[in-house]
């Protein structure tokens, strides 16, 4: 079913918004009012710190929190080792399953070989793997493990 739509003539519509119209413009006057505010004049060599910054603007600064970076202190590591990883037995099955087969051969070498707690590829190990697409994925990759103390074992290519 179809709505039945209300029909407005112009000049009903310009009536309206002309009574309106007088309303919003002393409204809008007064909140332009209340948004200006004076700014004292001040000098920059005077200013110095941040602080001194934030008074006069009486803003909080915030300090920009740095992100902690995924990687590896090299004080924690406990445990390093290059494998060279046959990925051979990923071409089993259907061709377009290789390079995912791939990944999961080398979780699994790494699992049977490093005994993780958990095991991280870093995205350079991956998109070496994807280089060539899902179809052709290379025979073998040399990796560089790293384990922390964590039990956190970090693949990197070599």
């Amino acid at each position: 079913m179809a709505k039945k739509r209300k029909e407005i003539s112009l000049d009903e519509l310009e009536e309206e918004l002309a009574e309106k119209g007088e309303d919003f413009e002393k409204i809008e006057k007064e909140e332009m009012e209340e948004k200006i505010e004076e700014i004292e004049e001040f000098d920059l060599e005077e200013i110095s710190t941040e602080e001194k910054i934030g008074e006069v603007f009486e803003e909080e600064i915030e300090e920009e929190e740095i992100p902690e970076e995924v990687g590896i202190p090299e004080e924690e590591i406990i445990d390093e080792r290059i494998y060279v990883v046959p990925l051979k037995n990923a071409r089993k099955g259907p061709r377009t399953k290789w390079a995912k087969k791939a990944v999961r051969y080398l979780r699994e070498y790494i699992q049977q070989h490093f005994k993780p707690e958990y095991l991280v590829i870093s995205q350079e190990v991956n998109e070496k793997i994807w280089e060539r697409g899902i179809k052709k994925p290379p025979r073998k990759i040399r990796v560089l493990a790293r384990k922390n103390i964590d039990g956190l074992v970090y693949l990197n290519l070599a």
